[in-house]
């Protein structure tokens, strides 16, 4: 692998991971990306290669649990529903209401960019728990094989 190949994707990985780190806390895929930074990390760290498979067990039983019953399906649809509202709320960029305390610039900071990437993040959330839908609503044992896996794993 050439040097620059190398840096590019080490550099990829790194970004991935804070960006995966950040949306644990703000809106995003957060388990998505650390998994996917990490696996790039792994190509070159043992660090990265030990934790790859635990982090993405993880990821995968926190899908299963996003769908395993009416009440957690409903409450991540109406997650993603409030990141599509956040997100056309910021594009459209009203004006401050009147109670709004703070400073005008203060109201709905980061504007359209912001509102695309909550958009981004509903789309992609959406498409994980479409994902997560098929593969383990319904189906018990899929969930079951994943928390065997995840005791293998240790």
């Amino acid at each position: 692998m050439s040097a620059l190949r190398r840096l590019v994707l080490e550099a990829l990985g790194w970004l991935l991971v804070l960006l995966g780190l950040a949306a644990l806390i703000l809106p995003g895929p957060g388990l998505v990306l650390l998994v996917l930074g990490v696996a790039l990390l792994a190509r070159e760290y043992e660090w990265a290669r030990r934790r790859l498979t635990p982090l993405r067990l993880r990821a995968v039983r926190a899908a299963a649990d996003g769908v395993e019953s009416p009440l957690q399906l409903t409450v991540s649809m109406l997650a993603v529903l409030g990141l599509i509202g956040a997100g056309v709320l910021w594009i459209i960029t009203p004006a401050p209401p009147g109670w709004w305390p703070l400073s005008a610039s203060l109201w709905l900071v980061g504007g359209w960019q912001t509102g695309l990437t909550l958009e981004f993040s509903a789309a992609v959330a959406l498409t994980l728990l479409v994902l997560s839908y098929r593969r383990f609503h319904g189906h018990p044992e899929r969930r079951e094989a994943v928390e065997r896996e995840i005791e293998e794993a240790g």
